[in-house]
């Protein structure tokens, strides 16, 4: 009896410690907007839409954002953001992006990464895999609306596209 009240104070401390460890290294939503975070990575907040509802970031730097659903919006083309989007994030970069993709030619690209070298350039670069295209930050400056009557239009072509290869 005397070993248990002389060592589980330690143990209960310990296990307490533990615990406290591994609940700051969970990802966790954060009251900083999505929007502003950018801002202060050197991005631009119109990035990602207005119909973000949360997002988490790690501390590796993992960021995924969730959004109201699957939608469209316009900045120099067409872009498809999926319900959640994912990259590593770290100053001016977003790369290994998942869940965004931009019409080029009447085909989706998957985005990789967007990349913002020197703010006053006013350029900001994104990786589509077959090349890399500049575009004005301004298009950017503001988060855009989605809307998820678009879904239908991408996920149509896609189909018609499929039809007419059978």
């Amino acid at each position: 009896m005397a070993f248990l009240q002389n060592h589980c104070p330690h143990h209960l401390s310990l296990l307490g410690f533990l615990g406290f460890l591994i609940f700051l290294s969970l990802p966790r939503s954060h009251s900083i907007s999505i929007h502003d975070l950018l801002r202060t990575k050197g991005l631009p907040a119109g990035l990602l839409p207005k119909e973000v509802q949360s997002y988490t970031l790690s501390e590796t730097g993992l960021l995924e954002v969730f959004l109201d659903g699957p939608c469209l919006t316009k900045f120099d083309t067409m872009a498809f953001y999926e319900s959640v989007v994912r990259a590593n994030l770290t100053y001016g970069r977003l790369t290994g992006v998942e869940g965004l993709s931009q019409e080029e030619l009447f085909l989706w690209l998957p985005v990789k990464g967007i990349i913002v070298k020197d703010p006053k350039s006013g350029l900001i670069l994104f990786d589509i895999g077959v090349a890399h295209k500049q575009l004005s930050l301004s298009l950017f400056e503001d988060p855009p609306d989605c809307k998820p009557q678009g879904v239908l239009k991408k996920n149509s072509r896609k189909e018609k596209g499929f039809e007419t290869q059978r």
